[in-house]
């Protein structure tokens, strides 16, 4: 989509620690990125630096932009510009700040904002995973296609976004998220207290016994890899809960969606420690009553970057019956399935991709 597109448009991922700049047109990045601290708990310096950012990427651009669009963590009235609420990474903006408004005033052009989850679930369903599965399925001769896609980021927290259809679910109250569900061990709980970065951190620092550790996810990867001296049963176990808790958040989404997930972000680079507990969590059993047995997820779940698996997946179960008073016969797929895969495009990228199409949209609206 938009891959023949002259138009240019700014870019920015609005992360709690990082705040990274772009410009694309016709679908690529035109320019390296330019990254910047967010300095998330001040205000004033917040939108300084969030101006200083799309300025200097102008300054790089040949040609105007048309638009500016943008994705930022948490709950927000988005078709307005409106930044508020419980913003865990964001706490300078909880009172409400109109930061499209404000940058329409500054620059001049449409500016267009959405959360983050969203346009990293947006961006893979149109140039990452879900092309990628579709083609691949029809590759190996199946007519299977996929529309619906769920997309979850590891990182600074837990983040969510859902295409239905091809199409982005804003909701109707721009409150699509998950970071506020039961953390699955701790019912009373956040997830996100357990799907982050530092709910790695904790859970290392508890199972090793040295809670000021001071060790980032990707120091307990290498200790969990044994490229690090370190705890290794504790680095291992901080990512299996990681994706336990995980898991039974996405089984719920996925029960009710319907789609393939994809999972991005930095702590995805652990995915090695992580899928294993998050698949047996999403395949796991629930009981009536009665002592029924009934699967957590009525899908049958693949792992997508598991070749055998995928192969299974694409192949189904395929059986042939009779058309009642007749002796014609039809072929249908007798398997619901789904799958989870880690995204390709990594999540900035794939954030990006979401805005800059969202963006020439709204635009051609």
């Amino acid at each position: 989509m938009y891959s023949n597109d002259n138009r240019i448009v700014i870019t920015l991922d609005a992360g709690g620690t990082n705040l990274v700049f772009s410009a694309m047109k016709a679908g690529k990045f035109i320019i390296d990125p330019i990254s910047m601290p967010s300095n998330a708990h001040d205000l004033d310096k917040c939108l300084a630096t969030i101006v200083a950012g799309f300025e200097q990427v102008i300054e790089k651009l040949d040609e105007k932009p048309v638009a500016i669009s943008f994705a930022f963590p948490g709950p927000a009235d988005y078709p307005r510009g409106i930044i508020g609420g419980y913003l865990p990474n964001f706490p300078s903006f909880r009172d409400g700040v109109a930061l499209g408004p404000f940058l329409e005033d500054k620059f001049g052009i449409p500016v267009f904002i959405n959360n983050d989850g969203d346009l990293y679930a947006y961006g893979e369903a149109l140039g990452g995973i879900l092309p990628e599965i579709n083609a691949r399925l029809r590759e190996l001769g199946s007519p299977k296609q996929y529309k619906n896609l769920i997309g979850y980021t590891f990182g600074t927290g837990f983040g969510i976004g859902v295409v239905v259809d091809n199409r982005l679910n804003r909701g109707d109250n721009s409150c699509v998220e998950t970071f506020c569900l039961p953390h699955t061990m701790m019912p009373d709980v956040i997830v996100e207290e357990g799907v982050s970065i530092r709910a790695v951190q904790r859970v290392y620092g508890e199972k090793s016994g040295d809670t000021e550790h001071g060790l980032t996810p990707k120091d307990i990867c290498e200790i969990a890899d044994g490229t690090r001296p370190g705890n290794q049963e504790a680095a291992r176990e901080a990512f299996a809960t990681m994706g336990k808790v995980a898991g039974a958040a996405i089984a719920t989404a996925v029960t009710i969606t319907d789609g393939l997930v994809v999972l991005g972000g930095g702590v995805t680079a652990a995915s090695r420690w992580i899928m294993p507990a998050l698949l047996q969590e999403m395949r796991s059993k629930l009981h009536t009553l009665k002592g029924e047995e009934v699967n957590l997820v009525q899908m049958k779940v693949y792992d997508l970057d598991n070749p055998e698996e995928f192969a299974a997946f694409a192949k189904g179960e395929v059986k042939t019956i009779k058309v009642y008073g007749s002796e014609r016969t039809v072929e249908y797929d007798t398997q619901k399935r789904v799958g989870v895969a880690i995204s390709r495009l990594g999540a900035s990228q794939a954030i990006c991709m979401g805005a800059y199409s969202f963006a020439l949209s709204e635009l051609d609206k």
